[in-house]
């Protein structure tokens, strides 16, 4: 698999720039082209709605001029659905089914400011049947993909975000593999990966760790401060609740609290 044509969901926040930028730095760094995409959803608050649709023009003019100045293959567009309670994430999954990779920001709690519904990420993530590549509302991302942490559970999610992110992995410096509190039984998994990333030309390393105090999304986000990294990938585990498809406990805890930005797979 290639990133050859890249989706970024944009909105008119503060930090759509910080994630259009990295975006931008992918599709050079894959030869992609980058497709921006803008929603307009009439609300049943009119005044939401019309903030939305003042920015139409200024978010694609930044988006013109960003991807112009580098060099990078681009198209923008907006939809309006004109229907009010149009669902953005049903917007957004259907442009991503003819792309490689999607690309969205992190709900940013509290904020006023854009136009995309604070579930987007976990939706689309489950309902795009691509991976997802979630950046968070606020840092510095110069380094990203170059130290990567590969979140391994044993299953179909893991493998799935595995293959999916092999693009990256071929182009980090680093990757390690983390397996948290894995069974007894189970304790070779990270290594028989890491054997089968070789084969690809990754070369990644095995760590075990086990904690009884904390959660394991906090596991993850503690490695992640103490060795750097510029990107986890992980599996989206789901289940049922309450009729509907919804992230594991893990995945939403790493969505909530993230700080370098996450690949997901379903």
């Amino acid at each position: 698999m290639e990133f050859k044509n890249i989706l970024v969901v944009l909105d008119y926040s503060t930090s759509c720039a910080a994630r259009l930028e990295l975006a931008i730095n992918l599709a050079k760094q894959h030869g992609a082209r980058l497709t921006g995409l803008y929603t307009v959803a009439h609300g049943f608050f009119e005044s939401k709605q019309n903030e939305a649709a003042n920015h139409v023009e200024q978010v694609q003019a930044d988006f013109i001029t960003a991807t112009g100045r580098a060099g990078v293959s681009a198209d923008c567009f907006s939809v309006d659905k004109g229907i009010i309670g149009a669902d953005i994430a049903e917007i957004v999954n259907q442009h991503a089914y003819y792309s490689d990779l999607v690309v969205v920001g992190q709900d940013e709690p509290g904020n006023v400011e854009g136009s995309l519904p604070g579930d987007l990420p976990e939706r689309v993530v489950l309902g795009s049947g691509r991976p997802v590549l979630i950046v968070p509302y606020v840092g510095n991302f110069e380094h990203f993909g170059e130290r990567i942490m590969l979140a391994w559970k044993s299953g179909r999610e893991s493998t799935r975000a595995t293959n999916d992110a092999m693009p990256l992995l071929k182009k980090a410096a680093e990757v390690r593999v983390v397996e948290v509190n894995t069974p007894s039984a189970d304790a070779t998994q990270a290594e028989l990966l890491c054997a089968h990333l070789g084969l690809h030309g990754v070369t990644a390393k095995a760590e075990h760790v086990i904690v009884e105090q904390i959660t394991v999304g906090d596991a993850l986000l503690n490695r992640i401060s103490d060795e750097g990294d510029g990107l986890l990938v992980m599996g989206a585990f789901a289940h049922t609740r309450l009729g509907s498809l919804t992230l594991g406990d893990v995945a939403r805890h790493i969505l909530k609290h993230m700080t370098v930005p996450v690949l997901m797979s379903h």
